[in-house]
């Protein structure tokens, strides 16, 4: 099975969107927050968002299974035979949405044969779609600006940029930032952190610390299509649905190949 990609990624694109408006119907209202197992913040919006999101991808490809953080997952025993599978985050960011500083998406990602090949990470308050599709490239659009390319940047002269979590930092990211040296840090949530990177914003995120399957998918494919890495701390690409754990290792995305980025971290 091969799936008119082009099309696919219009229609994800839609469905993202479809997603925001409802999240942010939420988002407006005095909504409650409860905790899952994990202790991680859980409310109506991300439930809202991933029931429109399984119904939509099942119009669209009712062949392909669906990874998504909040619904049931399927064990590995099952998922091993899947070499197509969407991977879903419906709200990533919760806590961004919690405390409304804005910097929470909608992640959706078609894996094939363990790598994202399809990535859409939309941001419903900022009104913006980042989407990528292999052989099509990278793009974002704006709510008053049609799609355009978009491509990571050289590194330039001055301080390194670096960008990272605003909800999880610990002593191994200072680490980093003391041997990259002159540096500027940027705190983003969610997936714009890849999707910084993806357009020429950011030169390096180094994830040094717990992220799941759904948290990276789309945005490392918007990332790789417009030119950047993401690679595991052994050097291999971060990949997907190889195991009964969804935790991914801890990784880096960078623009720059001319650095050793890897080195650094180690």
């Amino acid at each position: 099975m091969i799936p008119d990609m082009h099309r696919l990624l219009l229609d994800v694109t839609a469905l993202a969107r479809e997603a925001g408006r409802a999240i942010l119907g939420v988002y407006a209202s005095s909504f409650t927050v409860t905790e899952k197992d994990d202790r991680s913040p859980l409310t109506e919006a991300d439930l809202q968002a991933e029931r429109l999101i399984l119904a939509g991808l099942r119009r669209l490809a009712p062949e392909i299974p669906v990874l998504s953080e909040e619904s049931a997952k399927a064990p590995y025993s099952k998922r091993a035979a899947w070499d197509w599978l969407w991977v879903v985050d419906p709200l990533d960011g919760t806590k961004e949405f919690v405390q409304r500083n804005g910097e929470f998406t909608v992640n959706i990602a078609l894996v094939h044969d363990h790598r994202p090949v399809l990535g859409v990470v939309h941001a419903p308050v900022l009104g913006r779609d980042y989407y990528a599709c292999e052989g099509i490239g990278a793009f974002r659009s704006d709510a008053t600006a049609a799609g355009r390319p978009i491509r990571v940047a050289a590194r330039g002269p001055g301080p390194v940029r670096v960008v990272g979590s605003r909800s999880h930092r610990g002593s191994s990211l200072d680490s980093f930032l003391a041997r990259v040296g002159p540096h500027e840090f940027v705190e983003v949530g969610s997936s714009l952190k890849m999707c910084l990177v993806a357009e020429g914003l950011a030169d390096v995120y180094p994830r040094l610390g717990p992220t799941s399957e759904w948290d990276t998918a789309a945005g490392q494919c918007v990332a790789e299509q417009a030119g950047a890495q993401v690679l595991q701390l052994d050097g291999q690409p971060l990949s997907y649905n190889k195991g009964d754990d969804v935790l991914n290792p801890y990784f880096i995305a960078y623009a720059d190949p001319g650095t050793d980025w890897l080195a650094l971290l180690r």
